[in-house]
């Protein structure tokens, strides 16, 4: 499961950001995942107690929120969204294109903390 990967280099990421802050506690984690990102939502939830813990960000809520995946088609002249890449065409044109514009976030949002 990358997912823990994953998480465990969001955890460090707020550690660090945290040092010489006062934090005391991390409240709230939000994070950004885009359909094309690798990243599972249901399993970033599953393993976030376990990146979580023992850390400052032990009782901190993940919130996710998904970006669709869209490719820019030339012929419609706009993002258009996708539901799989390997077709590489427009799904509402059928013009190729493999020009992904959105959908491999995966993105720190905001974090939530309380300080001294």
């Amino acid at each position: 499961m990358h997912e823990l990967s994953l998480l465990t280099g969001v955890v460090e990421a707020i550690t660090r950001a945290g040092v010489g802050k006062h934090v005391t506690r991390v409240r709230e984690v939000a994070l950004e995942v885009g359909t094309m990102s690798g990243a599972i939502p249901d399993a970033l939830v599953a393993a976030w107690p376990l990146a979580v813990s023992g850390t400052i960000a032990q009782d901190a809520d993940l919130k996710l929120s998904e970006v669709t995946a869209a490719v820019w088609c030339p012929h419609c002249a706009r993002d258009v969204e996708i539901e799989e890449f390997y077709a590489l065409t427009c799904p509402e044109c059928g013009t190729p294109t493999a020009n992904l514009t959105r959908g491999r976030e995966f993105t720190l949002k905001y974090v939530e903390w309380d300080t001294e």
